[in-house]
Protein backbone atom coordinates (compact mmCIF):
# COMPACT_ATOMS: atom_id res chain seq x y z
CA UNK A 1 0.00 0.00 0.00
CA UNK A 2 1.32 3.64 -0.96
CA UNK A 3 2.31 5.59 1.92
CA UNK A 4 0.37 8.87 0.65
CA UNK A 5 -2.99 7.00 0.39
CA UNK A 6 -4.19 7.89 3.55
CA UNK A 7 -3.57 11.29 2.75
CA UNK A 8 -5.66 11.08 -0.38
CA UNK A 9 -8.17 9.30 1.82
CA UNK A 10 -8.77 12.48 3.64
CA UNK A 11 -8.71 15.15 1.08
CA UNK A 12 -12.79 14.66 0.25
CA UNK A 13 -12.98 15.41 4.66
CA UNK A 14 -10.56 18.19 4.16
CA UNK A 15 -12.23 19.95 1.04
CA UNK A 16 -16.02 19.86 3.07
CA UNK A 17 -14.31 21.53 5.94
CA UNK A 18 -12.57 24.37 3.91
CA UNK A 19 -16.32 25.26 2.08
CA UNK A 20 -17.83 24.61 5.71
CA UNK A 21 -15.52 27.50 7.08
CA UNK A 22 -16.01 29.48 4.63
CA UNK A 23 -14.47 28.32 1.63
CA UNK A 24 -17.01 28.60 -1.11
CA UNK A 25 -17.11 31.38 -1.33
CA UNK A 26 -13.75 32.13 -2.11
CA UNK A 27 -13.57 29.55 -4.67
CA UNK A 28 -16.61 31.45 -6.59
CA UNK A 29 -14.17 34.66 -6.53
CA UNK A 30 -11.39 32.34 -8.25
CA UNK A 31 -13.86 31.04 -10.67
CA UNK A 32 -14.98 34.69 -11.39
CA UNK A 33 -11.46 35.74 -11.82
CA UNK A 34 -11.01 32.84 -14.61
CA UNK A 35 -7.73 32.16 -13.58
CA UNK A 36 -6.43 27.94 -13.90
CA UNK A 37 -6.03 26.86 -10.35
CA UNK A 38 -3.00 24.71 -9.16
CA UNK A 39 -3.71 21.09 -10.10
CA UNK A 40 -4.84 19.22 -7.46
CA UNK A 41 -5.98 21.98 -4.83
CA UNK A 42 -8.15 24.26 -6.41
CA UNK A 43 -6.80 27.33 -4.59
CA UNK A 44 -4.69 29.91 -5.56
CA UNK A 45 -4.44 31.91 -9.62
CA UNK A 46 -1.98 32.41 -11.91
CA UNK A 47 0.21 35.47 -11.64
CA UNK A 48 -1.17 38.69 -13.47
CA UNK A 49 1.55 40.22 -16.12
CA UNK A 50 1.91 42.89 -13.50
CA UNK A 51 2.69 40.87 -10.64
CA UNK A 52 5.17 38.84 -12.50
CA UNK A 53 6.81 42.43 -13.86
CA UNK A 54 7.16 43.68 -10.67
CA UNK A 55 9.71 40.81 -9.46
CA UNK A 56 10.87 40.13 -13.18
CA UNK A 57 13.55 43.27 -12.75
CA UNK A 58 16.77 41.49 -13.08
CA UNK A 59 19.65 42.35 -15.82
CA UNK A 60 21.54 39.69 -17.07
CA UNK A 61 25.31 40.36 -18.00
CA UNK A 62 24.30 40.58 -21.84
CA UNK A 63 21.99 43.13 -20.62
CA UNK A 64 19.01 41.44 -21.27
CA UNK A 65 16.21 43.25 -19.04
CA UNK A 66 17.89 46.40 -19.24
CA UNK A 67 15.36 49.06 -19.00
CA UNK A 68 15.77 52.31 -21.24
CA UNK A 69 17.66 55.34 -19.20
CA UNK A 70 20.18 57.47 -19.30
CA UNK A 71 22.31 59.20 -16.38
CA UNK A 72 25.59 61.66 -16.29
CA UNK A 73 28.33 61.51 -14.21
CA UNK A 74 27.58 64.96 -12.90
CA UNK A 75 23.94 63.86 -12.10
CA UNK A 76 25.49 60.93 -10.40
CA UNK A 77 27.54 62.79 -8.11
CA UNK A 78 24.47 64.62 -6.57
CA UNK A 79 22.39 61.52 -6.02
CA UNK A 80 25.49 60.07 -4.53
CA UNK A 81 26.35 62.88 -1.95
CA UNK A 82 22.77 63.03 -1.06
CA UNK A 83 22.07 59.37 -0.79
CA UNK A 84 25.30 57.62 -0.64
CA UNK A 85 28.07 59.21 0.62
CA UNK A 86 27.32 58.42 4.04
CA UNK A 87 27.68 54.72 4.23
CA UNK A 88 30.24 54.21 0.99
CA UNK A 89 32.54 58.13 1.82
CA UNK A 90 32.17 61.08 -0.57
CA UNK A 91 34.53 59.26 -3.02
CA UNK A 92 33.93 55.32 -2.33
CA UNK A 93 36.54 55.00 -0.33
CA UNK A 94 34.69 53.21 2.11
CA UNK A 95 33.34 54.07 5.98
CA UNK A 96 33.30 51.66 9.10
CA UNK A 97 30.49 50.48 7.88
CA UNK A 98 31.02 49.66 4.18
CA UNK A 99 34.37 48.16 2.68
CA UNK A 100 35.82 50.04 -0.73
CA UNK A 101 33.71 50.19 -4.33
CA UNK A 102 36.45 52.56 -6.13
CA UNK A 103 40.55 52.21 -6.00
CA UNK A 104 42.89 49.66 -6.83
CA UNK A 105 42.53 50.00 -10.64
CA UNK A 106 44.86 51.46 -13.44
CA UNK A 107 44.76 53.16 -16.56
CA UNK A 108 46.81 49.99 -17.63
CA UNK A 109 44.18 47.41 -16.02
CA UNK A 110 41.17 48.92 -17.93
CA UNK A 111 43.62 48.48 -21.14
CA UNK A 112 44.08 44.76 -20.04
CA UNK A 113 40.74 44.07 -18.87
CA UNK A 114 42.53 42.11 -15.93
CA UNK A 115 43.52 43.90 -12.58
CA UNK A 116 46.79 43.73 -12.01
CA UNK A 117 46.45 44.23 -8.10
CA UNK A 118 44.60 40.69 -7.97
CA UNK A 119 47.34 38.53 -9.37
CA UNK A 120 49.42 36.42 -7.12
CA UNK A 121 52.22 38.14 -5.51
CA UNK A 122 50.63 41.52 -5.84
CA UNK A 123 50.67 44.25 -3.06
CA UNK A 124 47.05 44.45 -2.60
CA UNK A 125 45.78 44.23 0.59
CA UNK A 126 42.29 45.46 0.20
CA UNK A 127 40.27 44.76 -2.59
CA UNK A 128 37.72 46.54 -3.87
CA UNK A 129 34.21 46.72 -5.65
CA UNK A 130 35.82 47.85 -9.00
CA UNK A 131 38.74 45.31 -8.53
CA UNK A 132 36.64 42.52 -8.86
CA UNK A 133 33.79 43.52 -11.14
CA UNK A 134 33.84 42.01 -14.38
CA UNK A 135 30.03 42.26 -15.52
CA UNK A 136 28.72 46.07 -15.85
CA UNK A 137 25.18 44.36 -15.14
CA UNK A 138 25.99 43.17 -11.41
CA UNK A 139 26.42 46.63 -10.34
CA UNK A 140 23.81 48.33 -12.23
CA UNK A 141 21.48 45.90 -10.89
CA UNK A 142 22.41 45.57 -7.36
CA UNK A 143 22.05 49.25 -7.16
CA UNK A 144 18.52 49.09 -8.96
CA UNK A 145 17.48 46.22 -6.43
CA UNK A 146 18.89 47.12 -2.83
CA UNK A 147 19.92 50.66 -2.84
CA UNK A 148 19.51 52.86 -0.88
CA UNK A 149 20.02 50.77 1.86
CA UNK A 150 17.32 52.64 4.24
CA UNK A 151 14.98 52.37 1.03
CA UNK A 152 15.76 49.63 -1.83
CA UNK A 153 13.88 50.31 -4.51
CA UNK A 154 13.30 53.87 -4.78
CA UNK A 155 15.55 55.43 -7.49
CA UNK A 156 14.61 55.53 -10.88
CA UNK A 157 16.19 54.06 -13.99
CA UNK A 158 17.57 57.00 -14.96
CA UNK A 159 18.99 57.41 -11.26
CA UNK A 160 20.40 53.81 -11.49
CA UNK A 161 22.33 55.02 -14.45
CA UNK A 162 23.39 58.22 -13.06
CA UNK A 163 24.49 56.62 -9.82
CA UNK A 164 26.26 54.12 -11.64
CA UNK A 165 28.14 56.21 -14.36
CA UNK A 166 29.41 58.04 -10.98
CA UNK A 167 31.12 55.10 -9.52
CA UNK A 168 32.63 54.37 -12.59
CA UNK A 169 34.08 57.74 -13.11
CA UNK A 170 35.74 57.32 -9.48
CA UNK A 171 37.48 53.80 -10.69
CA UNK A 172 38.58 56.12 -13.90
CA UNK A 173 36.78 54.20 -16.03
CA UNK A 174 34.42 57.14 -17.56
CA UNK A 175 35.05 60.84 -17.94
CA UNK A 176 33.45 63.36 -15.97
CA UNK A 177 31.32 64.60 -18.78
CA UNK A 178 29.70 61.57 -19.67
CA UNK A 179 26.74 59.90 -19.74
CA UNK A 180 25.75 56.39 -19.40
CA UNK A 181 22.66 54.68 -20.75
CA UNK A 182 21.07 51.77 -22.15
CA UNK A 183 22.21 52.68 -25.65
CA UNK A 184 25.86 52.38 -25.14
CA UNK A 185 26.35 50.77 -21.94
CA UNK A 186 28.08 47.60 -23.62
CA UNK A 187 30.75 50.02 -24.72
CA UNK A 188 31.58 50.31 -20.82
CA UNK A 189 31.65 46.95 -20.40
CA UNK A 190 34.26 46.40 -22.54
CA UNK A 191 36.27 49.36 -20.51
CA UNK A 192 35.57 47.44 -16.79
CA UNK A 193 39.56 46.66 -15.47
CA UNK A 194 38.43 43.29 -14.80
CA UNK A 195 36.04 42.61 -17.65
CA UNK A 196 38.39 39.23 -18.42
CA UNK A 197 38.92 38.15 -14.64
CA UNK A 198 35.50 35.93 -14.79
CA UNK A 199 35.96 32.34 -16.35
CA UNK A 200 33.86 29.63 -17.30
CA UNK A 201 35.75 26.84 -17.27
CA UNK A 202 34.91 25.78 -13.76
CA UNK A 203 31.98 23.48 -14.99
CA UNK A 204 30.30 24.45 -11.90
CA UNK A 205 27.04 23.33 -14.17
CA UNK A 206 28.22 19.92 -16.45
CA UNK A 207 27.63 20.61 -19.91
CA UNK A 208 29.68 22.76 -22.51
CA UNK A 209 27.09 25.64 -22.92
CA UNK A 210 28.94 27.61 -20.56
CA UNK A 211 32.33 26.75 -22.23
CA UNK A 212 33.35 24.36 -19.15
CA UNK A 213 34.39 21.20 -19.02
CA UNK A 214 32.38 17.52 -19.28
CA UNK A 215 32.50 17.47 -15.48
CA UNK A 216 33.44 19.52 -12.20
CA UNK A 217 37.13 20.29 -11.52
CA UNK A 218 36.10 19.56 -7.53
CA UNK A 219 34.91 16.05 -6.87
CA UNK A 220 32.41 15.80 -3.73
CA UNK A 221 31.69 12.62 -1.60
CA UNK A 222 29.51 12.09 1.23
CA UNK A 223 30.61 10.12 4.21
CA UNK A 224 28.93 7.08 4.57
CA UNK A 225 30.35 4.67 6.99
CA UNK A 226 33.08 5.10 10.02
CA UNK A 227 32.44 9.05 9.90
CA UNK A 228 34.40 11.59 12.38
CA UNK A 229 32.02 12.34 14.84
CA UNK A 230 33.76 15.24 16.53
CA UNK A 231 34.62 18.73 14.16
CA UNK A 232 37.40 20.95 15.52
CA UNK A 233 36.76 24.35 14.40
CA UNK A 234 40.23 25.98 13.49
CA UNK A 235 39.03 29.11 11.16
CA UNK A 236 39.90 31.97 14.09
CA UNK A 237 42.81 33.41 15.24
CA UNK A 238 44.81 31.18 17.85
CA UNK A 239 46.44 34.10 20.69
CA UNK A 240 49.63 33.34 19.90
CA UNK A 241 49.08 34.32 16.11
CA UNK A 242 47.06 37.43 17.12
CA UNK A 243 49.87 39.58 16.22
CA UNK A 244 52.53 37.33 14.79
CA UNK A 245 51.81 39.77 10.98
CA UNK A 246 51.80 43.07 12.89
CA UNK A 247 48.66 44.84 13.30
CA UNK A 248 45.74 43.84 11.03
CA UNK A 249 43.40 47.03 11.31
CA UNK A 250 46.54 48.77 10.16
CA UNK A 251 47.07 46.77 7.26
CA UNK A 252 44.01 48.06 4.76
CA UNK A 253 44.58 51.48 4.22
CA UNK A 254 45.68 51.52 0.50
CA UNK A 255 42.06 52.77 -0.73
CA UNK A 256 40.35 53.53 1.83
CA UNK A 257 39.23 52.23 5.90
CA UNK A 258 38.05 48.63 6.54
CA UNK A 259 37.46 47.05 9.46
CA UNK A 260 39.98 45.38 10.62
CA UNK A 261 40.89 43.90 13.99
CA UNK A 262 43.52 45.24 16.25
CA UNK A 263 45.22 42.08 17.07
CA UNK A 264 47.52 44.31 19.40
CA UNK A 265 45.04 44.12 21.85
CA UNK A 266 43.15 40.79 23.51
CA UNK A 267 39.61 40.47 22.86
CA UNK A 268 37.79 41.53 25.71
CA UNK A 269 40.09 45.04 25.37
CA UNK A 270 37.71 47.69 25.19
CA UNK A 271 39.70 50.77 25.13
CA UNK A 272 37.58 52.86 27.52
CA UNK A 273 39.73 55.69 28.17
CA UNK A 274 40.08 56.46 23.98
CA UNK A 275 36.53 56.21 23.71
CA UNK A 276 35.78 58.42 26.95
CA UNK A 277 38.41 60.93 25.32
CA UNK A 278 36.49 60.87 22.03
CA UNK A 279 33.21 61.74 24.00
CA UNK A 280 34.45 64.43 26.13
CA UNK A 281 35.91 65.91 22.48
CA UNK A 282 32.23 65.67 20.82
CA UNK A 283 30.69 67.41 24.14
CA UNK A 284 33.49 70.12 23.35
CA UNK A 285 32.81 70.59 19.81
CA UNK A 286 29.58 69.17 19.01
CA UNK A 287 26.95 70.29 21.51
CA UNK A 288 25.40 73.83 21.15
CA UNK A 289 25.05 75.71 24.27
CA UNK A 290 21.64 76.25 24.41
CA UNK A 291 19.04 74.46 21.60
CA UNK A 292 16.06 75.23 20.57
CA UNK A 293 12.98 74.78 22.69
CA UNK A 294 10.53 71.39 21.39
CA UNK A 295 7.38 69.95 22.98
CA UNK A 296 7.91 67.08 25.55
CA UNK A 297 6.78 64.03 23.15
CA UNK A 298 6.18 60.47 23.26
CA UNK A 299 7.08 57.57 20.60
CA UNK A 300 4.30 57.77 19.16
CA UNK A 301 4.81 61.76 18.33
CA UNK A 302 8.53 60.86 17.08
CA UNK A 303 8.44 58.17 15.19
CA UNK A 304 7.74 59.39 11.97
CA UNK A 305 10.98 61.63 12.92
CA UNK A 306 12.60 58.25 13.39
CA UNK A 307 11.57 57.23 10.24
CA UNK A 308 11.56 60.09 7.99
CA UNK A 309 15.51 60.83 9.09
CA UNK A 310 16.53 56.52 8.29
CA UNK A 311 17.49 56.90 12.05
CA UNK A 312 15.39 52.87 12.83
CA UNK A 313 17.77 51.89 9.97
CA UNK A 314 20.40 51.57 12.25
CA UNK A 315 19.04 51.80 15.99
CA UNK A 316 16.30 49.48 17.10
CA UNK A 317 14.67 50.15 20.28
CA UNK A 318 15.56 47.80 22.40
CA UNK A 319 18.29 45.89 20.52
CA UNK A 320 21.58 47.32 18.84
CA UNK A 321 21.41 47.06 14.85
CA UNK A 322 24.49 48.91 13.43
CA UNK A 323 24.53 51.16 16.10
CA UNK A 324 23.52 51.22 19.99
CA UNK A 325 19.78 50.89 20.52
CA UNK A 326 17.81 53.54 21.30
CA UNK A 327 17.46 52.24 25.20
CA UNK A 328 21.17 52.00 25.78
CA UNK A 329 21.28 55.58 24.87
CA UNK A 330 18.65 56.90 27.22
CA UNK A 331 19.87 54.45 30.13
CA UNK A 332 23.40 56.07 29.66
CA UNK A 333 22.29 59.84 29.62
CA UNK A 334 19.32 59.60 31.68
CA UNK A 335 21.52 61.51 34.80
CA UNK A 336 23.30 64.00 32.88
CA UNK A 337 22.35 67.51 33.60
CA UNK A 338 23.14 68.09 30.63
CA UNK A 339 21.67 65.64 28.61
CA UNK A 340 19.64 67.03 26.32
CA UNK A 341 21.96 69.87 25.36
CA UNK A 342 24.49 67.53 24.42
CA UNK A 343 22.62 64.82 22.43
CA UNK A 344 20.93 67.49 20.56
CA UNK A 345 24.46 68.46 19.40
CA UNK A 346 25.39 64.85 19.01
CA UNK A 347 22.59 64.17 16.76
CA UNK A 348 22.80 66.85 14.38
CA UNK A 349 26.72 66.69 14.13
CA UNK A 350 27.17 62.80 13.79
CA UNK A 351 30.65 61.22 15.12
CA UNK A 352 32.43 58.38 16.49
CA UNK A 353 33.85 56.81 19.14
CA UNK A 354 31.18 56.91 22.19
CA UNK A 355 29.45 53.56 20.94
CA UNK A 356 32.45 52.44 19.26
CA UNK A 357 34.43 52.76 15.87
CA UNK A 358 30.76 53.00 13.59
CA UNK A 359 30.33 56.27 12.17
CA UNK A 360 27.17 58.05 11.88
CA UNK A 361 26.91 60.44 9.57
CA UNK A 362 26.11 64.12 10.57
CA UNK A 363 21.94 64.63 10.36
CA UNK A 364 19.79 67.40 8.40
CA UNK A 365 17.73 68.07 11.37
CA UNK A 366 16.39 71.18 12.42
CA UNK A 367 17.31 72.21 15.76
CA UNK A 368 13.88 71.82 17.09
CA UNK A 369 13.67 68.45 16.12
CA UNK A 370 17.22 67.47 17.05
CA UNK A 371 15.93 68.76 20.74
CA UNK A 372 12.79 66.77 19.99
CA UNK A 373 14.50 63.67 19.57
CA UNK A 374 17.29 64.26 22.58
CA UNK A 375 14.51 65.21 24.94
CA UNK A 376 12.42 61.90 24.37
CA UNK A 377 15.81 59.90 24.89
CA UNK A 378 16.34 62.00 27.81
CA UNK A 379 12.48 61.09 29.14
CA UNK A 380 13.27 57.33 29.02
CA UNK A 381 11.57 57.09 25.61
CA UNK A 382 8.38 57.49 26.90
CA UNK A 383 5.75 56.58 25.39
Amino acid sequence: MSRFKPMRQAWPLFACALILGGGASHAQTLSSQKQPAMTGIGIGRTATPAEIKAWDIDVRPDFKGLPKGQGSVRQGEVLWEAQCASCHGSFAEASDVFTPIAGGTTAEDIKNGRVDGLMSGANQPNRTTLMKLSTLSTLWDYINRAMPWTTPKTLTADEVYAVTAYVLHLGNVLPADFTLSDANIREVQARLPNRKGMTTAHALWPGNELGGMAKPDVQGSACMSNCKTEVVVKSFLPDYARNAHGNLAEQSRGVGASRGTDTRKPPSANNFEEKSAIAQSGRAQGAPEKVASAVLTGSASVMPLLQKNACVACHGMESKLVGPSFRDIANKYKDHADAVSYLSGKIKAGGQGVWGSILMPAQALSPDESAQLAQWLVQGMKK
